[in-house]
């Protein structure tokens, strides 16, 4: 068992995030689970990819979040892409709101993890990214990967 304070590795992680989005900022949220839930994502069975949150309602709320019925559960498993409820203070959820307003933007999970024996997720405040800005990240990893290991060999 972990100590009270420390973050554990994600459970969770939508990778694809960095690419299509520019992130802004983030925000940590607590998460509504239901029975089996928390087991299915302790055994690292969530899947961020394609998820998206929205305020509906003066509430935040997650969508597309698949998280696995869990093996050993019993006829009150959970659905697998069931809308979960945030858990936000009002202050966060009209900031975020605001944010919606203009076009292109998006909150998106990127993270999953437990804290605290808590799970949370780690939410982007993201701008989409044009198929030009793309191709332009993707062209700069690669001469950074091609310097780093020019560096690499030279100090060897």
């Amino acid at each position: 068992m972990s100590k009270g304070n420390e973050k554990t590795k994600p459970l969770a992680q939508n990778r694809k995030a960095g690419h299509d989005y520019s992130i802004d900022g983030t925000i940590e949220a607590g998460l509504v689970l239901r029975g089996t839930e928390i087991k299915s994502i302790r055994r690292g069975s969530a899947n961020l990819k394609d998820s998206y949150a929205r305020v509906y309602q003066n509430e935040m709320y997650v969508y597309n979040m698949h998280i696995a019925p869990y093996e050993e559960g019993n006829r009150f498993n959970h659905e697998p892409l069931r809308t979960r409820k945030l858990l936000l203070h009002r202050k966060e959820i009209d900031k975020l709101r605001g944010h919606m307003q203009e076009p292109g933007n998006a909150i998106i999970p990127l993270k999953l993890y437990i804290k605290n024996g808590v799970c949370k997720m780690l939410l982007g405040i993201a701008t989409g990214k044009k198929k030009y800005d793309k191709r332009e990240d993707l062209k700069k990893k690669q001469m950074k990967r091609e310097i780093d290991r020019a560096l690499k060999e030279q100090y060897r």
